[in-house]
């Protein structure tokens, strides 16, 4: 009987042993306990632990793919411009949808009321999937594009960084008062683009002469949107923009296709470069830190 107790004891001390080893197992060391949030809670700015959301950082929604090459200069810069505002190892939240532009490429090229209103609803299906995964605001990745802006904000009732904006806001800054618009045929024959710069920004927009415009048009979708970039079409923009300089004492040019910062560089002419791509990152990376406002 008294072999049987102390084999009962000792089992039982062994069970105290294990017990107490798996407790102190799950328990943190003291140096760190009251670093952790409360029981209940998954908020790590509670423990002092540094996350994004400490700067209150908005989700980019971002409809790319119009075209693709200038959507992934856009994912690079709006990284590149909110981890220099914030340090390492900040990123930016972005969510983007990429359409595929064979769906709308033809559509945009004839640009008829019934072809605009066709584009008019892929934009806006895009819009409602950045939505439904949790953007706080949207930008459109291209010049022509942004011309669904605000078919946009009425069906989705999201708000939409309209790029015409962040570029009179630029071209004001410099203190340029008459500029170029070199883009599409959309861009530059519409009004939704010109009437920005004119009526808001108080900017005289210059255009070229149509057989300039239509050469303009065929270099952006004959070519640059599907990535060939040549010397000799180069040469074609940058002549067009001498000759309006020269002869209707332009003062700058807007690149109002997101593809044409990736053919025409600054030291290509002699008037000021305002590079729509990287206006509109930057602007998407300030409106998403809080730094800037939605322009009505």
């Amino acid at each position: 009987m008294k072999t049987q107790h102390m084999m009962i004891l000792a089992v039982l001390l062994i069970a105290v042993m294990i017990c107490g080893y798996v407790i102190g197992a799950c328990m943190p060391p003291p140096a760190y306990a009251n670093t952790l949030p409360a029981a209940g809670t998954n908020n790590l700015q509670n423990a002092g632990i540094n996350t994004p959301e400490n700067h209150s950082i908005k989700v980019i929604g971002m409809i790319g793919g119009v075209s693709w090459l200038s959507s992934a200069e856009y994912y690079r810069i709006m990284n590149e411009e909110l981890n220099t505002k914030l340090g390492d190892p900040h990123s930016a939240k972005i969510l983007m949808y990429s359409i595929d532009f064979a769906d709308v490429s033809d559509e945009v090229k004839r640009a008829s009321p019934q072809d605009m209103q066709y584009v008019s609803g892929e934009m806006v299906a895009a819009a409602r999937r950045l939505k439904a995964g949790g953007a706080d605001f949207i930008i459109v990745g291209s010049n022509t594009m942004n011309a669904f802006d605000a078919d946009i904000e009425r069906e989705t009732g999201i708000p939409v960084l309209n790029i015409a904006d962040a570029t009179g806001e630029k071209v004001n800054e410099s203190g340029v008062k008459k500029v170029i618009l070199l883009g599409s045929k959309i861009v530059m024959e519409q009004s939704y683009y010109r009437d920005i710069l004119e009526k808001k920004y108080n900017l005289t927009v210059i255009l070229p002469n149509e057989s300039e415009r239509n050469y303009t048009n065929s270099v952006i979708f004959d070519e640059l949107v599907v990535g060939d970039f040549r010397n000799e079409s180069r040469d074609g923009l940058v002549k067009i923009i001498n000759r309006l300089e020269k002869d209707e004492g332009a003062r700058g040019v807007i690149l109002g296709c997101t593809e044409l910062p990736l053919l025409i560089k600054q030291k290509d002419v002699n008037v000021p470069v305002f590079d729509t791509t990287t206006i509109h990152a930057q602007a998407a990376v300030e409106y998403a830190l809080g730094e800037r406002q939605i322009e009505k």
